[in-house]
């Protein structure tokens, strides 16, 4: 197992050096950089309907692009998205869209981003930089699998309406991100097998999880999201530590019940006394001791994600103090903004094509920043988001080279984001209304975020007047309305955000109250949102 793994991580960092290249070269000239991958993206999709219909073929620099291209959000998008659902061809781009991505919405369910092979190379060419200097900082990390968990559990349904839709919707592994080689590469070196995604049981899903890791000795590196989905992966090894041994021991699969049955074979493992035996002295608790050549735990370590970020790397700083515990870049469905290089996180300058929105309302390029200066991002992504409005605010906190390194600081707009769900206030707001029905909604009706160390969630404060049903049938709407939103219904899934809590209180107490927390006296509107950094401010 190790000689395939190294050859697999020889050959994956092997094949980004070029990427890479690129991209280093790019970082002192990130302003020529920019200029010459937009002009080849709009030669590329001048004969696209959009393309046509904003004159990309008249456009060749940066100026005339923001001049005459608008901006955008998703709902001005929206009409062209679903001329693509549909299956009309040069839409958006040029490039065929191989599927549409699922990502949360602010006023809707989801967003449905077009991607294409384009949009998959410039994913790579940002991830190849990445992997390629964790490998120079940590040159052991090629010795063994990984563990990434990018969806962990996804959702096997889809609506009745895009069985229609002539392009698909998700992804089918999520090694596709990197596509054709690439992705056969990563799948040799994941430590638990991609099928674990169809599982829908979560006490299934954490066992199946953790039989892969422990089955791996020589793991080198762990990449998750937020940094409570380890947090709980370990705690889940509790209950089932002498199951999780017995079939290490035995080269069985308990739970192999949970996972289609075309998939069954990949958990076939050879019977490993020794192992778990090792386990067994170790116990389910000290985990960084499972993996004693670790190298590199990746996850979240911005924002509400900090305290959590701080813990791992404070255990592990005692237990395995040669791991490298890196937060990640800034990334979204849409875009890799950000690259972990070192301790910075240069723009992903070789990606996409950046533009900022300063605080006067003002369009920054690339190397126009200013140290210490905020900016929204937009973004170009050559697979159909032309001057896209992302909702990411950042800060510039220097620059490598020449080019910009960015600290996200938190979305545009009122958004609540504890675990990764990104609740945005016309979301919630959707969710209440869906509520109410043709009854008057209460005086009060506010979604409260709150976080208590590792534990987190929501809780629905409601005044008196009106309320028709009983308030476990509230949350248990309110609930439902609340999991359209794909990232909060994983993060619930997955235990990272407890269940909704219903409060009822009389009218004035729920304004008073809600005053007391966010510090807003003046207010004189009611708020559908407060995050729990607003009710932490109180």
């Amino acid at each position: 197992m190790i000689g395939t793994s190294a050859l697999a991580n020889v050959c994956w960092l092997a094949s980004g050096y070029r990427a890479n290249r690129r991209f280093c070269r790019a970082l002192a000239t990130p302003g020529e950089a920019q200029e010459a991958w937009l002009r080849t993206q709009l030669a590329r999709h001048a004969r696209s309907r959009y393309g046509e219909a904003h004159e990309f073929a008249s456009i060749h620099n940066g100026t005339a692009f923001s001049r005459r291209v608008p901006l955008v959000d998703y709902e001005t998008l929206a009409p062209w998205i679903a001329r693509v659902r549909r299956g009309e061809p040069q839409v958006l781009g040029t490039d065929a869209v191989t599927h549409l991505a699922p990502t949360s919405g602010s006023t809707g369910a989801s967003r449905l981003i077009p991607f294409t092979r384009g949009l998959t190379a410039a994913f790579d060419a940002a991830v190849s930089p990445w992997m390629t200097d964790l490998a120079r900082q940590r040159p052991r990390l090629v010795g063994g699998p990984g563990y990434w968990s990018v969806s962990p559990i996804g959702d096997t349904t889809r609506p009745a309406d895009d069985l229609a839709r002539a392009v698909p919707v998700g992804l089918a592994d999520d090694a596709e991100y990197l596509g054709g080689t690439k992705a056969w590469l990563v799948r040799q070196l994941l430590a638990v097998p991609s099928s674990v995604r169809h599982v829908r049981d979560e006490r299934d899903f954490w066992s199946l999880s953790l039989l892969g890791l422990l089955r791996q000795r020589e793991l080198r590196l762990i990449s998750v999201w937020h940094p409570t989905f380890l947090e709980l992966l370990v705690a889940a090894a509790e209950g089932a530590w002498l199951d999780l041994l017995d079939a290490v021991e035995r080269g069985s699969c308990p739970w192999a019940g949970a996972l289609p049955a075309s998939t069954r074979g990949a958990w076939r493992a050879r019977p490993d006394r020794a192992r778990a035996a090792e386990l067994r002295r170790i116990g389910p608790s000290d985990w960084p001791r499972w993996w004693p050549r670790l190298q590199v735990v990746s996850c979240w370590g911005e924002q509400a994600a900090a305290s959590g970020w701080r813990r791992i790397a404070t255990h592990l700083a005692t237990r395995l103090p040669g791991v490298l515990v890196q937060a990640k870049g800034l990334l979204a469905t849409e875009a890799i903004v950000t690259v972990p290089i070192g301790e910075a996180r240069p723009l992903a300058i070789t990606s996409h094509y950046f533009e900022f929105l300063d605080e006067s309302g003002d369009i920054r390029r690339a190397h126009e920043l200013v140290r210490g200066k905020r900016y929204e991002v937009i973004v170009t992504n050559g697979g159909g988001l032309w001057r896209y409005r992302l909702g990411d605010i950042v800060e510039c906190t220097g620059h490598l080279v020449a080019t910009p390194s960015l600290r996200f600081l938190g979305r545009a707009g009122q958004v609540s984001d504890l675990r990764g769900e990104k609740l945005s206030e016309p979301f919630v707001a959707e969710a209440l209304r869906s509520l109410w029905g043709i009854y008057a909604p209460p005086a009060v009706a506010t979604l409260r975020g709150w976080e208590d160390g590792a534990s987190a969630g929501y809780e629905l404060i409601l005044s008196t007047e009106t309320l028709c049903e009983s308030a476990t049938e509230v949350a248990r709407r309110m609930e439902g309305a609340l999991r359209e939103n794909p990232h909060y219904a994983l993060a619930r899934r997955l235990g990272q955000l407890g269940p909704l809590r219903v409060v009822i209180v009389e009218p004035d107490a729920a304004r008073g109250e809600l005053r007391q927390r966010t510090g807003r006296l003046g207010d004189a509107k009611p708020r559908t949102l407060v995050s729990a950094h607003e009710s932490a401010r109180g």
